[in-house]
């Protein structure tokens, strides 16, 4: 991730609430094999996401400085998690991934999109956000500097970090290897949130019987 495009929270305006990071900027890419691929530009999806937002649509996510927000799949994203079955298992990948050049590359395992085909539209969005607070603490753990010097009060609230397309309006489990990667701690790409043994036990489960389409 450049660092220049790092900088990109930091110089929002202070009317908006929520802008998108640009950690989550590959989701805009075709080609960059993040998944699910948002098919507008970052700026037409933060006005779909103002024009929806209130503050009631705040869920807690898995540390304070995190909120989940449900919409209905206004951009048309396919899924991005499959079940496993004996019809597909043998479609699995397996490799060392990074998601920036700051983090330590972990093993994951994923069905390559173009094995599985066009998926039909997911039902809802989950929009994953991340206080202004963290994004700045992850970023400083990482050497990476702003270019602007505002006060932190001027600057958006909430940046989305993530956008999961999938048919449930609630947070499905997050991957037992991301949960790991936290618990390295912010300088290794991580956001220092601690292992919790049974939301681990309840990550593996799900994910024992799912993976990503990337």
């Amino acid at each position: 991730m450049r660092p220049d495009l790092r900088s990109f929270v930091v110089t929002m305006s202070v009317q908006k609430q929520i802008v998108v990071d640009p950690f989550c900027f590959r989701q805009f890419e075709k080609g960059s094999g993040k998944t699910p691929y948002i098919e507008m530009n970052v700026d037409k999806f933060e006005e779909e996401i103002h024009a929806r937002y209130d503050e009631s649509l705040l869920k807690d996510g898995y540390a304070p400085f995190c909120k989940h927000i449900f919409l209905e799949n206004f951009a048309n994203c396919t899924s991005n998690v499959l079940a496993i079955s004996t019809e597909n298992s043998h479609l699995l990948r397996t490799g060392y991934v990074a998601r920036t050049e700051y983090e330590l590359p972990v093993l994951s395992r994923w069905f390559p999109a173009e094995c599985i085909g066009k998926q039909p539209p997911a039902k809802f969005l989950d929009i994953i956000l991340y206080s202004r607070e963290q994004i700045i603490k992850e970023n400083a753990a990482t050497g990476q500097s702003f270019t602007s010097e505002k006060d932190l009060n001027s600057l958006p609230p909430w940046g989305i970090v993530s956008i999961k397309a999938q048919d449930v309006d609630y947070e499905l489990p997050m991957a037992p290897i991301t949960m790991m990667r936290n618990a390295l701690g912010k300088e290794q790409g991580g956001s220092g949130v601690p292992l919790d043994a049974e939301k681990y036990r309840a990550s593996v489960d799900f994910w024992a019987k799912h993976a990503n389409i990337q």
